[in-house]
């Protein structure tokens, strides 16, 4: 059931979740379809979500993260969308070794997929709608939590409360529930800028992904559906605004020249965004009947495209816990279910984001003795198939203890 603000105050629901992202919609679809009744309070209006103006990100989807969103019955309305990865060439400029991962030597199935964030929203917002147990609140904003040993008050712009046993915190990098709650935080900005567009090509990409390290970051293309590719383009964030100001034909000619001629004519078909890039982790991803979860707990740098896979899988782990707890007959905002799911996530979380940094801060860089290592490095594992096969794993969110989600299992 979708709602608008309208609820009165004194209204309970067993579980809120504040903030209607990507993260935050799965994480309610992923509770209400076990039957957990769930609020979800997204401050954007959902019209305004779904305009193509919005986001013109294309997020990276792991093979792990399929299984999750087949679970929570969203695949079948992304499939169309959605473009297969059957291989990943890594390059570091100029050099003549590389990397290569091929689907084929770790199963009959894609590394991955790319799907535009517009239509995984678009795809989110329609299973809403399908589920009984989960209201969406929309546009809404929280003034305010109040958390007790007892339980948690959600308070509404416009003086509604909202009674709850657990509320989770997906409201983004800068959120203001983990601020209230006093939970520190790991952070530092990138001196680079994301520069993301869509381009049209020639010749089809045959689902070929490339991460083209360049000194001032990778470049990535990726494959969408048609003769297209989202490109991920991190610059250097004192000559990406230069970038973006340029003209049409000098930036096409500006990305032309990094991006080469091998998929023949190259025209960019999509507006220019800009993100600042940033690394966070929270110390914490729980306090007293309180979770974190996606950007709230962690940002990571989108060198691998694994950030929304980390938020893909503390979706998986939490609901995996609340629901374990509900069905025993526990309190879903205990202490021991919440420390549960940090413990479970923290590991995996903590390894990528710090993966990410240190290839970001390796390759970000042309001094010679350090560029010939890496090649080195890079070559050394094209030739090692157990070890490209692990990291191949790795890559597709497969690997250590997941939940049953993430092993194509209901919750």
């Amino acid at each position: 059931m979708t709602a608008t603000p309208s609820a009165a105050p004194g209204d309970a629901h067993e579980f809120v979740i504040v903030g209607g992202g990507l993260v935050g919609l799965s994480l309610g679809i992923a509770t209400a379809e076990a039957g957990l009744d769930t609020l979800v309070v997204d401050r954007e209006d959902p019209a305004v979500t779904l305009a193509e103006s919005f986001d013109g990100r294309a997020s990276a989807i792991a093979y792990g993260s399929q299984q999750i969103l087949s679970g929570l019955g969203l695949w079948p309305k992304l499939a169309p969308a959605a473009a297969p990865i059957l291989e990943i060439r890594v390059a570091d400029d100029g050099a003549p070794l590389f990397l290569h991962y091929d689907h084929r030597e770790v199963g009959d199935h894609p590394l991955g997929w790319i799907v535009e964030n517009r239509h995984l929203r678009r795809a989110l917002l329609a299973r809403v709608k399908e589920l009984r147990h989960l209201t969406h609140a929309a546009p809404q904003n929280v003034v305010g939590v109040e958390r007790t040993p007892a339980g948690a008050l959600v308070r509404l712009a416009g003086g509604h409360a909202i009674r709850a046993r657990l509320v989770a915190a997906a409201d983004g990098k800068s959120s203001p529930l983990r601020e209230a709650a006093g939970i520190r935080t790991i952070e530092w900005t990138y001196p680079q800028t994301g520069i993301v567009t869509t381009v049209q090509h020639e010749r089809p990409h045959r689902g070929v992904a490339i991460e083209h390290f360049l000194p001032a970051g990778p470049f990535a293309i990726l494959p969408l559906t048609g003769n297209r590719s989202s490109l991920v383009w991190t610059e250097r964030a004192a000559l990406a605004p230069r970038i973006l100001a340029m003209n049409a034909s000098d930036f096409a000619d500006e990305l032309r020249r990094r991006f080469g001629d091998f998929l023949g004519a190259v025209e960019p078909v999509g507006p220019r965004w800009s993100y600042p890039l940033t690394f966070l982790h929270a110390e914490s991803y729980a306090a007293e009947r309180l979770a974190l979860v996606g950007d709230a707990a962690h940002v990571i740098h989108p060198i691998a495209g694994q950030g929304l896979n980390l938020g893909l899988r503390d979706v998986a782990a939490l609901a995996e816990v609340l629901i374990d707890a509900r069905r025993l007959g526990l309190d879903i905002g205990d202490a021991d279910v919440l420390h549960r799911y940090e413990r479970w996530r923290r590991i995996d979380n903590w390894m990528l984001s710090a993966v990410t940094d240190g290839l970001n801060r390796l390759f970000s860089n042309a001094i010679p003795p350090v560029k010939l290592a890496r090649d080195l490095g890079l070559a050394a594992v094209n030739q090692v198939p157990p070890l490209k096969r692990l990291f191949m794993r790795h890559a597709m969110g497969v690997v250590g203890d997941q939940p049953r989600l993430v092993r194509g299992e209901p919750l």
